[in-house]
C-alpha cells in the first residue's frame, strides 16, 4: 500500500499545521507520552532550524489531541545545544507550554542505548538516546534544506542524526566525529533510522535552502508542508521539490531515489522504494499544480 504523503501549498502556517494533521487519526496520540525531535542543529535563523511558530503550533495541536505529556529531546551539531535552544527561545517557550526540553548532551551512559545493524557503515555502532525509545509515540519536525558538508540534503532522515550522542559518556568517542569524516555519511544516516518509528512527520517547506545549508544558503520560499509517516517517503518528495526550484549538482545527480541517503532506507526497509510507492495528496487546489511539478520531477 503506497505511503500517503499530504501536501498543503500557501503560507498560513497555522492552517497548514492544523489540516495537515486533521488527515491522521488524532486518536493516536491520546494519553501518549510523545518525544518530540525538532531541528535545532544551530542557532541560525529558520530554515537552518525549526520555525518558532511552527514548534508551538505542533506542541498545542499534540496537546489538543490529549496526549499525556511531551518531553522535546535536542542535541545541536554547530555549537553548544544549551546555548542554542537558549539563543532559539526554546526554553523560554517551552517552560510556556509545560513541555521539558532534555539537552542531550548531558546525559549518562544510561541515557543511551548501543545500537547497531548488520552491514552497518559506523565502526562501533552508535548510542541513541532512550528518551525517544522509551516514548510511546515519535513526533518529528524537519525542515527543508540541501547539506554542504556531506549529506547533501537533510530532511525527515537525518533529523535523527540528533537522537545520536556525539560523545560516548564512557570512554569519549566521536560519533560525530566519525560521521562526518566518512565516505559513507549518508548510509549510517539512514542506518540510524532503524532505531525507531515516527508516529507523525512534519516538513516545514515554508523557506528551503536550495544551495548551501545546513545554518546558511541560497533561498527558494516553496510555501509548502508536508506531513506522514514514511521518511523515505517525505524525503524524496523534499528531494523533488529542491530539484523544481535548482538545487546542487548533488542533490540533482541521478534519479530521485539513486541519493544514497534513500538507497540505504531502501536496503533497510524504512519506507517507499519508488514513486509507485508513494501517494501524493493536495489539500486544496493550489497545492494540486505543485504537486505535478513534483511528480514530474520523478521521471528525470
Amino acid at each position: 500500500m503506497p505511503s500517503e504523503i499530504y501536501l498543503h501549498k500557501g503560507d498560513n502556517r497555522s492552517k497548514a499545521i492544523a489540516q495537515l494533521f486533521e488527515q491522521f487519526d488524532s486518536k493516536q496520540f491520546k494519553n501518549q507520552q510523545i518525544a518530540l525531535k525538532a531541528n535545532y542543529n544551530s542557532a541560525d535563523p529558520f530554515p537552518a532550524q525549526t520555525h518558532p511558530d511552527t514548534l508551538k503550533l505542533l506542541i498545542k495541536t499534540l496537546q489538543s489531541a490529549g496526549v499525556k505529556d511531551i518531553v522535546m529531546g535536542e542535541r545541536s551539531g554547530m555549537g553548544n545545544t544549551k546555548a542554542v535552544l537558549e539563543d532559539s527561545g526554546v526554553f523560554t517557550l517551552a517552560k510556556r507550554l509545560k513541555v521539558p526540553v532534555k539537552v542531550l548532551n548531558d546525559l549518562p551512559l544510561s541515557g543511551w542505548l548501543h545500537c547497531d545493524v548488520e552491514g552497518s557503515h559506523w565502526d562501533r555502532g552508535f548510542l541513541f538516546a532512550r528518551l525517544f525509545i522509551d516514548a510511546e509515540a515519535i513526533v518529528s519536525t524537519c525542515c527543508l534544506k540541501t547539506h554542504m558538508f556531506g549529506g547533501h540534503f537533510t530532511m525527515s532522515l537525518k533529523n535523527s542524526v540528533g537522537m545520536v550522542a556525539r560523545y560516548n559518556p564512557q570512554d569519549g568517542y566521536d560519533y560525530m566525529g566519525e560521521l562526518h569524516g566518512s565516505p559513507h555519511q549518508r548510509e549510517m544516516i539512514a542506518e540510524i533510522n532503524t532505531t525507531f518509528e515516527p508516529a507523525f512527520i512534519l516538513m516545514d517547506g515554508s523557506t528551503a535552502f536550495i544551495k548551501g545549508g545546513p545554518a546558511m544558503g541560497a533561498e527558494a520560499q516553496p510555501n509548502v508542508f508536508l506531513a506522514g509517516t514514511d521518511r523515505l517517503a517525505i524525503d524524496a518528495v523534499g528531494v523533488a521539490l529542491l530539484r523544481h526550484y535548482g538545487t546542487t549538482p548533488e542533490v540533482e545527480k541521478g534519479s530521485i531515489f539513486e541519493q544514497a541517503q534513500l538507497v540505504r532506507g531502501a536496503e533497510l526497509g524504512l519506507g517507499a522504494t519508488s514513486l509507485r510507492d508513494i501517494k501524493l495528496t493536495p489539500l486544496d487546489e493550489h497545492s494540486e499544480r505543485l504537486s505535478e511539478d513534483i511528480i514530474a520531477q520523478f521521471a528525470k
